[in-house]
């Protein structure tokens, strides 16, 4: 579990620091299923088995298929491991499983890159949840650090209408 809640941050300060947020958010997202949790999260180990990546799907609010935690270590990045474990994850998925849903920022232009790849697109929705959809604001910021072409190839469109209203059914942010 410790492994788990310091592992989307890049240093032992940014874990620490986020600690207990990620403690509360296991508690108010996983818990409930914790044997679920354990059974779905997935580690990518480097020879010396030191955990380089992770990433697994998760059924938020029981009804919507998301992808969490997708993280590789800094020094790991642009290996095609983040390519292999999200296929991985991608490849375990029942057909009733779609469509896959995930959040990000604009800060992880190479994860979005990744995710048009594998045919995600960007949601118009001006409020997801309880979240501000701020994507007017965040496309100027992704395209001077990623490729034109990728930053071409991202698409825009609204959710489905039961998304918001999956995602509106709880208080608790499950993704």
């Amino acid at each position: 579990m410790e492994l788990w809640k310091g592992f989307p941050f890049d240093d032992p300060v940014g874990a620490e620091r986020h600690s207990s947020y990620m403690t509360a958010f296991y508690e108010n997202v996983y818990a409930r299923k914790g044997d679920l949790f354990f059974h779905k999260c997935l580690f990518v180990c480097d020879a010396a088995d030191r955990p380089v990546a992770t990433c697994f799907a998760w059924k938020a609010y029981d009804r919507v298929t998301t992808i969490h935690w997708l993280k590789v270590r800094k020094e790991y990045e642009g290996m095609g491991i983040g390519r292999a474990l999200l296929s991985v994850v991608m490849q375990g998925l029942q057909p009733d499983d779609f469509p896959v849903f995930l959040h990000t920022q604009p800060g992880s232009y190479r994860a979005i890159k990744l995710y048009t790849d594998f045919g995600f697109h960007l949601l118009s929705d001006p409020v997801i949840g309880t979240r501000r959809n701020d994507l007017e604001q965040c496309l100027p910021i992704l395209k001077p650090y990623m490729p034109e072409e990728a930053y071409q190839a991202l698409r825009v469109t609204q959710a489905p209408a039961w998304f918001p209203e999956a995602v509106r059914s709880s208080d608790v942010v499950e993704f």
